[in-house]
């Protein structure tokens, strides 16, 4: 069983925030919030609240069973696109202007459990 979280619009370019989701994408999900926490860049904190709401969610939608701990929840996907983009001018020397693009992105988080749930254990011998 899977849950989801996105952060959209969040102010800083997608290529800063890839640098962080490359560290945490495969991890379960305690190891990467040690590594969110101790981290320095400032999509370390972004990412950090984005993955407690995903646990958050996961855990909502599985509410019959125990907590999140005991089910190893891992990061599934972690997907950073580019959003929109602000652009200002900035006057420059001899009357010219300088383009300043101010950088979105859109954050996708995607948390999967390694230990199957008693519901889905269930279900899967109903099937056969």
């Amino acid at each position: 069983m899977e849950a989801v979280a996105k952060l959209k619009n969040c102010p800083m370019s997608a290529r800063k925030m890839r640098m962080v989701a490359d560290l945490i994408r495969g991890k379960e999900v305690s190891e990467a919030l040690n590594v969110l926490r101790f981290n320095t860049k400032e999509g370390s904190r972004w990412l950090e609240k984005l993955l407690l709401s995903a646990v958050a969610n996961w855990e909502y939608t599985n509410q019959e069973s125990a907590s999140a701990d005991e089910h190893g929840l891992f990061i599934k996907t972690a997907m950073v696109d580019e959003g929109t983009m602000l652009k200002r001018f900035r006057p420059a020397p001899h009357g010219r202007a300088h383009r300043i693009r101010k950088r979105t992105n859109h954050v996708t988080l995607v948390v999967e459990n390694k230990i199957p749930l008693r519901s889905d254990s269930n279900s899967s011998s109903e099937e056969e």
